[in-house]
């Protein structure tokens, strides 16, 4: 007879110096000032009982073995959090044996917060995470200020108020009979296994962490308050003004000093480089060089870094599993490591040994701008373990991959087969020009930027004002909106396969909102299948559109409904939070929207797999950027024979899409970067 299994739902209530919204949970654990106050728990689904460990309580035995005890499941909302903070005290507590009800919410298509969820699901009040919590824990979880009034203290302790102690149990109690009611509510849709070993992983690699260089972190910090100073010092001098950097101020002394017959109010980016183009008074050119360097000179990211980092030199939480909850994709954290500039400047290795050493006018000799060096600079902080290297592989342009596999376009596949030299193969089929023609040194070789921005905008329905917004290198700008719509109507007639897949996904999802049922997708030359439904859990009333991936994963949209768009057509939309406002409500959705969420969920799941595979063989993910990961390790052969191993892992054949051609290709340094 085999030993019962249980559940443990937890909650814990903690303190640190450390500010965990600037420096991330991992530090904020890390620092010695951290401390567990409340531990709040349910076995079972018993009513909650909560340990008051600031005040003196302990933890029982029998709890304490629960939570090294594979016959005792745990759950937590951010469980991450709740398993870093007891595996400081308890030893690393095996990953396995923890599940995140703030995973399965994100699965299901909810917000991330405790509290989000539950209002988006619309919990009971009783069963309602507290809204007493935000002050409470600025009262007792954070420092507070020494005044007179509170005898000079940096920390209140529960004495200090019981009234407020007493609330705050309640409300640590309370958090747990929230999480426990919305995996209840959850419960039919369940996160399935693969995504919980993804999910496991991550959790190792964020603990992991990645090691930062920062001497020379400290150094751009230097180097970026030295210029900006002497920059804010000219422009004052120039310009007489008190606040060069307030734009109010610097656009009435630009009028002045322009002789403008229209008054300037805008110094944006945009607006000071138009000026610079033409021709301008010495001063009022040295303004704009000066706003134009200032715009430059932000060092946030070094800040992030500087406040994120461990004793240890490393840093950890960097991202966030299912953060774009939409596709299942991580999302960047703290440093933001998804968005870091790439590094033009070369050579990288003397430029980081002059920002190391403080040396301005050698950097500034060197390569030129300090502020823009200074931002390229920012991904080569991340470094190797001492004694390691990082290896660096990405998928090659896995989207437009994924997007021909699920549509059986057979003229891409064939590229991505071969040569993979899609932006040059997409210009020629749009532009009926022989692909060899377009190269460096031909004149044809223009429209290779051409059948980029069209390969970059249009795969998700995009039309002319996609083409715009992506045509950052401004080569559209001699045509026409109706010479751009020729090159949007060329791609689609050229990719009639995507275009059709639009067509057949819109219809799908407005069959089943609308009769209920699934609608299963398959193409016609791949294995490329996914599968519509409309799914009702009849106990809650809760109802989804879900999408069922070729991985075996779903996507989930809540509540969706059938209305009228402005075109007069079906409109399909559904509850979710708007990524501007972050408020929960109707949301619209379309074909090729809908095709964009499959094909990056698709291509999440290529590199959730490349993950495992990689861990596998002991090569430690530190981190990963979309289609891009990193690894530290120590070195076991030449560069080469290092990156031909990573790589040949990655494209590895996907067991569920062994007809989607992959590409990797990457690089081996000391440091990280972006050729």
């Amino acid at each position: 007879m085999s030993e019962q299994l249980h559940h443990l739902s937890i909650d814990l209530e903690t303190y640190s110096a450390v500010s965990i919204g600037a420096a991330g949970s991992y530090r904020y654990i890390l620092d010695p000032s951290f401390e567990i106050l409340l531990f709040a728990y349910s076995l079972d689904g018993m009513p909650v009982e909560v340990i008051d460990v600031a005040s003196g309580q302990v933890i029982p035995l029998w709890l304490k073995n629960a939570l090294k005890n594979p016959l005792y499941i745990k759950h937590a909302y951010n469980a991450a959090f709740e398993w870093f903070a007891l595996s400081k005290y308890l030893g690393q507590l095996p990953p396995d044996q923890w599940r995140d009800t703030m995973l399965h919410a994100l699965y299901c298509g909810y917000p991330a917060s405790l509290d989000a969820a539950g209002k988006a699901m619309g919990l009971p009040e009783d069963k309602k995470k507290l809204a007493t919590g935000k002050a409470l824990i600025r009262y007792f979880c954070v420092p507070c200020k020494p005044s007179n009034a509170n005898g000079n203290r940096t920390r209140n302790l529960p004495r200090h108020d019981p009234a407020k102690w007493t609330l705050f149990k309640e409300y640590n109690g309370q958090d747990v009979v929230t999480e426990m009611e919305i995996d209840r509510r959850l419960s039919a849709f369940p996160v399935p296994a693969f995504v919980q070993k993804q999910w496991e992983t991550d959790l190792l690699m964020n603990a992991r962490g990645v090691a930062a260089d920062m001497d020379m972190v400290s150094g751009a910090l230097v180097i970026g308050a030295t210029v900006k100073s002497q920059l804010m010092g000219e422009a004052r001098q120039l310009s007489g003004l008190d606040n060069p950097n307030s734009i109010k101020q610097l656009a009435r002394w630009l009028t002045d000093a322009t002789d403008s017959d229209a008054e300037i109010t805008s110094v944006t980016k945009e607006t000071v480089a138009t000026m610079l183009k033409q021709p301008q008074p010495a001063n009022v050119q040295r303004m704009l060089e000066i706003r134009q360097e200032l715009g430059k000179t932000s060092t946030k990211k070094y800040d992030a870094l500087e406040t994120c980092i461990a004793d240890d030199g490393r840093v950890r939480g960097l991202l966030q599993f299912y953060g774009a909850n939409r596709t299942g994709r991580w999302a960047g954290r703290l440093v933001q490591v998804q968005n870091l500039p790439r590094t033009y400047t070369h050579p990288l290795p003397p430029a980081r040994q002059l920002v190391k050493d403080r040396n301005i006018d050698g950097l500034r000799l060197m390569y030129g701008s300090i502020n823009d060096t200074l931002s390229q600079l920012i991904r080569t902080a991340f470094v190797a373990t001492p004694g390691n290297v990082l290896i660096d592989a990405d998928f090659s342009a896995i989207e437009a991959r994924v997007i021909s596999w699920l549509a059986g376009q057979e003229w891409r596949l064939e590229v991505f087969r071969t040569h993979g030299k899609i932006y040059e193969a997409s210009a020629s089929q749009m532009f009926h020009v022989p692909i060899e023609k377009i190269k460096k040194g031909n004149p044809e070789y223009a429209l290779r930027q051409r059948g980029k921005v069209a390969e970059l905008a249009l795969g998700y329905q995009g039309g002319v004002s996609a083409m715009r917004r992506m045509d950052t290198g401004h080569n559209l700008d001699d045509l026409s909106d109706d010479e751009v719509k020729g090159i949007v109507d060329r791609w689609r007639e050229t990719n009639s396969m995507i275009r059709d897949l639009w067509n057949i996904v819109d219809s799908a999802a407005v069959t089943v909102i609308t009769n209920g049922g699934a609608q299963t997708i398959r193409s016609e030359t791949t294995d490329a299948v996914i599968t519509l439904a409309c799914e009702l859990d009849v106990i809650t009333g809760t109802r989804y559109m879900t999408i069922l991936l070729p991985s075996g994963r779903k996507l989930y949209y809540p509540s969706p409904e059938i209305g009228v768009n402005r075109w007069g057509n079906p409109s399909v939309s559904y509850m979710g939070q708007n990524q501007t406002t972050k408020r929960w409500e109707r949301v619209e959705t379309y074909g090729g929207k809908l095709v964009e969420n499959i094909v990056q969920a698709i291509a999440r799941d290529c590199l959730a797999i490349a993950i495992e595979n990689l861990e596998a063989q002991g090569l430690h993910v530190v981190f990963h950027i979309h289609d891009e990961v990193v690894i530290d390790t120590p070195a076991w052969a030449d560069e080469d024979t290092m990156l031909d191993t990573v790589t040949k892992i990655m494209t590895k054949p996907i067991p569920w899409a062994q007809a989607l051609p992959l590409n990797a290709d990457g690089w081996v340094d000391k440091f990280f970067k972006k050729d």
